[in-house]
């Protein structure tokens, strides 16, 4: 194949998940990130429900410049990065696809929420902060709620399911958001 200027490449990078890979493409794909955790999630999106066609796909995670896939426990990724990171690349270079455009987006907040200088913080903070950290190994970190002084997240990505994600969200975001707002007592992952 010729790669022309318009062209994609990709390659794939291990993530702390054992049970996920990133796919790297170079360059941006999607607006914002979206994850699909089951086929039916999947219908209707080309490459989400290409990818879900495989029995082993246990999840599929969108980001900006890469596409996470997470594989079930019964096979290794030696069989598989190599085969699928051509897949991926063929399917951007032919055109065929990521997701529909009418995607709605699963994270609503109240505008009361929005409003409150306490929510701007932590948001600001998870954006600019930690959410490029964490994008790095393939994953996401969205905000859900802020509650009786408690942040609750979403994981997405390779951190859901993560052995490490637990670490991440207590020494890692929980750290961060507490040296911003001391009165957090706690960041929890729903």
């Amino acid at each position: 194949m010729t790669t022309t200027s318009n062209s994609y490449q990709v390659h794939f990078e291990p993530t702390p998940n054992p049970q996920s890979m990133k796919f790297v493409v170079d360059k941006n794909i999607v607006i914002e990130p979206v994850a699909f955790v089951s086929s039916t999630e999947a219908q209707g999106h080309p490459l989400p429900e290409k990818l879900f066609g495989f029995p082993w796909v246990q999840g599929v995670f969108i980001g900006v410049d890469f596409i996470t896939v997470t594989k079930q426990d019964w096979v290794e990724w030696d069989v598989l990065t190599a085969p699928l990171n051509e897949m991926i690349e063929e399917h951007l270079n032919e055109g065929y696809g990521l997701i529909r455009e009418d995607n709605p987006s699963d994270e609503s907040v109240s505008l009361e929420e929005d409003s409150d200088p306490k929510v701007k913080i932590i948001k600001d903070i998870l954006e600019n902060v930690i959410r490029p950290a964490v994008a790095m190994d393939g994953g996401d970190v969205l905000f859900h709620k802020y509650v009786d002084q408690v942040v609750y997240l979403r994981m997405k990505g390779s951190c859901a399911g993560c052995p490490s994600s637990t670490y991440t969200l207590k020494v890692g975001i929980e750290t961060r958001l507490k040296e911003a707002l001391p009165e957090i007592k706690e960041v929890v992952a729903v």
